[in-house]
C-alpha cells in the first residue's frame, strides 16, 4: 500500500502521480512546451504518453525509497490535472532538497503554483526530514521567479553557471525556505 495520499489547501492538491494517469499527464505537458521547454530540459516534443507512463513508474519507485517526492498538482474540486511539483535531491547529510514546479498553460494566473509549492515545501520538513529546500531558478524564467517571490522565497543571489537546460548554461537565482517559514523547527 503507497503511504501517502494527498495534501491540500482546499484550492489546490498534492498528491503522486497515479498510474493510468499518463494521458493526462502528456496532455497538459504538450500544452504547455511553449513556456516549459526554455526551463525543462524534458519537456520537448519527444514526450509522448510512453514518457508520462514511465515517468509515473519511475517516481512512484523513487518516493517508496524516499528519494524523489514528484507531485501532480490537481483541482481539489475537479481532480484535474493541472501540473506538478517536487522535493528532489535530498541532501542524507546536509538535509537540504530542491523544490520545483510546473502548471499547465490554461491554468496560469491562479496562483497554483505558490499554492503547490507551500504544500510540497511543509511536507519537505515534515516528512522528508529536510532543513532547508532551495528553488533554483534559471535566469530569465521569470514566471517561476515571481511564484518563488510570492510565497515569501528567502532570495539569496544569483549562482553563476548553476544549471544546464539541454545544451543552454544558464545562471540561477537562489531562493530558498526554511523551516521556521511555516512555524515549525528544523530537526537535526
Amino acid at each position: 500500500m503507497f503511504p501517502f495520499t494527498k495534501l491540500t489547501d482546499g484550492i489546490v492538491d498534492i498528491r503522486p502521480f497515479e498510474f493510468g494517469e499518463e494521458n493526462e499527464l502528456y496532455a497538459a505537458v504538450h500544452e504547455s512546451l511553449a513556456q516549459l521547454s526554455p526551463w525543462m530540459s524534458w519537456a520537448t516534443e519527444k514526450y509522448t504518453r510512453d514518457t508520462a507512463r514511465d515517468f509515473i513508474a519511475i517516481t512512484r519507485a523513487e518516493w517508496s525509497r524516499g528519494a524523489l517526492y514528484a507531485f501532480a498538482i490537481a483541482d481539489a474540486h475537479t481532480n484535474q490535472l493541472v501540473g506538478g511539483c517536487g522535493v528532489s535531491h535530498i541532501h542524507p547529510i546536509y538535509k537540504f532538497c530542491n523544490l520545483g514546479y510546473w502548471v499547465r498553460t490554461s491554468r496560469h494566473g491562479a496562483g497554483i503554483a505558490g499554492r503547490a509549492t507551500k504544500l510540497a515545501a511543509r511536507f519537505a520538513f515534515e516528512k522528508a526530514d529536510v532543513i532547508r529546500a532551495e528553488i533554483v531558478i534559471a535566469v530569465g524564467n521569470d514566471a517561476s521567479k515571481r511564484v518563488a517571490e510570492k510565497v515569501g522565497a528567502h532570495y539569496e543571489g544569483i549562482l553563476l553557471n548553476r544549471m544546464t537546460v539541454r545544451e543552454k548554461i544558464y545562471d540561477a537565482y537562489m531562493f530558498s525556505l526554511l523551516p521556521s517559514d511555516f512555524g515549525l523547527v528544523a530537526r537535526v
